[in-house]
């Protein structure tokens, strides 16, 4: 028998030379603080479950090309160790693309620069950025293959490129990218159960598994793609949604525990393996929220990746968990369990220390950069969050015609620092007109990119590259020469001279001082009364509100606090502030009444 040999044999797996059925949950590293990874993982086994699947982020492995970071929070592979110290084996999802409602599906914003590149496709210039990517990631996550003495069992070709397109030069590419570099461990692919999904995404030719994602009618669903196949394999739902994502303004969608763990309890009686996804989801800390597209609109995601799973953002297990760990017990009573742990939250009123308006102290949180026209947030390697476009403007009549042209996402446009109008894509290029009262003026926007598309064919439109593509016109003509332009850098508001003036009605930063002792614990930061803005915990930032909803708080791990001094900075910019910011215990909610769907697909 060969102890190091993860293969299939027709329909089944076999491990070590057993026959072997996965029951996995989706964690994601990147969505978790490090200091939680155990927690999670201790929970997943202890539901029954024997595998953790992960997604692998290109975007934060690269965030600037050739520049790698696989440390801290970013640490697949002490991840993956942890992973393997429970008892659990691992599933690695390393594809160019992860969609994951992950900002821009993963893929580096860098990319966009490249204007005649075509993404996730057989273009050479693809290839060749993916190529550069996988020679590091796979120093990363080689050694960890079932094959080299490691617990990862298998590995993702691409995925749902069944619900992109056809391109099986592009397949073949990466396939052979991924043996180049020393995969070793089976590869499958993931698509939905239909034929089209599964014909387009599948590598034919080549032993790679077809897998299917979906979450609900598992035996119907596992039939389609044995029909499209005509032969057998092992059946497996890599995406068996237990919950869905939540968008700004629209009600969280809730699953029936109930009838989740039924559904579930059937996949797992067909099929040879079935992943939860999302199993523990966690949060999109900093501004890695990702955006659903609906025709020609983007519709951005919220913060929290709560998902209604097994865990709820914060990790504790809810009602699906105990159901799940009920179901798994019926099926395979030999299987140890373990009861799950449980984080405790603590409460607090802060009081506001210090308040000041952005404008006067731009130059101090922001790498700033000048240009005869305005550049996109790529060009200016400030791909996310908010960049602040600023120039001069000589009065030509009394009342002026302005016009933003070409800008993604969200632009607030201010003559002399006092807001004048508030554009989303769809009011783009809308006149606005403005009374000038004084010979010189200073013309300000600010531009915020609300999350790159993560799914579909908009992936393609111009509009992810984010900041001013087109310009900014008075009267027919654009505005050139002078553009100063003010990446806010999210990681150092705190060194902000809070004493420089606030003023109402302006973009500003509002600081929170306090202390804790040792007795530190999970919490959540209460947003209500404040408009639109992000936070950040000590330098750390930990995500978008928006007092649209549905979420009106946000999560806050006690990792993020320390013992002594913390400090608690909000950039807000509708102008609206509370002098006391809550700590709860609780999550907080726009809207107590939730809308119950079963996810179907």
């Amino acid at each position: 028998m060969n102890n190091t040999i993860f293969e299939i044999r027709e329909d089944k797996f076999y491990l070590k030379g057993k026959e072997f059925k996965f029951i996995s949950g989706a964690i994601h590293y990147f969505r978790i603080p490090e200091e939680g990874w155990q927690h999670s993982l201790y929970n997943l086994k202890a539901m029954g479950a024997n595998t953790v699947e992960t997604y692998i982020p290109w975007n934060l492995h690269e965030p600037l090309e050739g520049k790698f970071n696989f440390s801290g929070n970013l640490d697949i592979r002490r991840f993956v160790e942890t992973a393997e110290k429970l008892g659990l084996y691992a599933i690695l999802r390393p594809s160019p693309y992860i969609c994951a409602e992950w900002e821009f599906g993963g893929l580096p914003a860098w990319l966009l620069n490249y204007r005649q590149m075509r993404i996730r496709s057989s273009d050479p210039a693809f290839i060749e950025k993916v190529a550069h990517y996988y020679q590091r990631l796979f120093q990363e996550i080689r050694p960890l293959q079932f094959t080299q003495g490691g617990p990862v069992l298998m590995m993702q070709l691409e995925n749902e490129y069944g619900s992109y397109a056809n391109d099986k030069k592009y397949l073949a590419s990466v396939y052979q990218l991924m043996l180049e570099n020393g995969c070793d461990v089976p590869i499958f692919t993931s698509d939905g159960e239909w034929r089209a999904t599964q014909r387009a995404g599948n590598l034919t030719g080549q032993n790679i598994l077809p897998t299917g994602n979906f979450g609900s009618e598992p035996s119907e669903k596992f039939q389609q793609m044995q029909d499209f196949y005509g032969k057998t394999f092992p059946l497996v739902c890599m995406e068996f949604w237990d919950g869905w994502f939540n968008r700004y303004s629209e009600k969280i969608i809730r699953r029936d525990p109930i009838e989740l763990a039924e559904s579930v309890k059937e996949a797992l009686s067909i099929g040879n393996g079935v992943n939860l996804y999302m199993f523990h989801g966690g949060t999109n800390f900093g501004f890695m929220n990702g955006c659903s597209s609906r025709g020609t609109m983007d519709l951005p995601q919220v913060t929290s990746y709560d998902y209604d799973a097994p865990l709820d953002e914060a990790g504790n297990p809810t009602q699906k968990y105990d159901e799940l760990q009920r179901v798994i017990h019926e099926l395979y009573p030999k299987i140890v369990q373990e009861p799950p742990l449980i984080k405790r939250f603590m409460s607090k009123k802060l009081e506001l220390t210090a308040k000041v308006s952005y404008f006067n102290v731009k130059n101090e949180i922001s790498e700033v950069k000048i240009s005869d026209y305005p550049m996109t947030m790529e060009e200016l390697e400030y791909p996310y969050g908010y960049v602040l476009y600023e120039n001069d403007y000589q009065r030509d009549k009394n009342i002026e015609n302005f016009k933003l042209i070409d800008v993604s996402d969200r632009a607030q446009f201010y003559l002399n620092e006092s807001l004048a109008a508030t554009q989303y894509r769809e009011e783009i290029g809308e006149s606005i007109a403005l009374e000038i009262g004084q010979e010189m003026n200073k013309i300000s926007v600010l531009v915020e990119n609300m999350g790159r598309v993560n799914y579909g064919p908009r992936l393609l439109a111009d509009s992810q590259r984010k900041g001013i593509r087109g310009g900014v016109m008075s009267d027919i003509h654009f505005i050139t020469g002078g553009w100063k332009q003010y990446s806010l850098l999210d990681d150092k508001l705190s060194q902000a001279d809070f004493s420089k003036g606030w003023k109402t009605d302006t973009p500003a930063l509002y600081k929170f001082n306090f202390k804790l002792n040792s007795e530190i614990k999970d919490t959540y930061i209460d947003m209500t009364g404040f408009g639109k803005g992000f936070v950040t915990v000590n330098g750390k930032n930990i995500g978008r509100y928006w007092d649209k909803g549905p979420f009106l708080s946000l999560y806050l791990p006690k990792s993020f606090l320390c013992e002594g001094e913390n400090e608690i900075i909000v950039f807000e910019t509708e102008g609206k502030f509370k002098e006391v910011l809550s700590l709860v215990e609780h999550p907080v909610y726009m809207d107590d009444k939730f809308l119950m769907a079963t996810i179907k697909k």
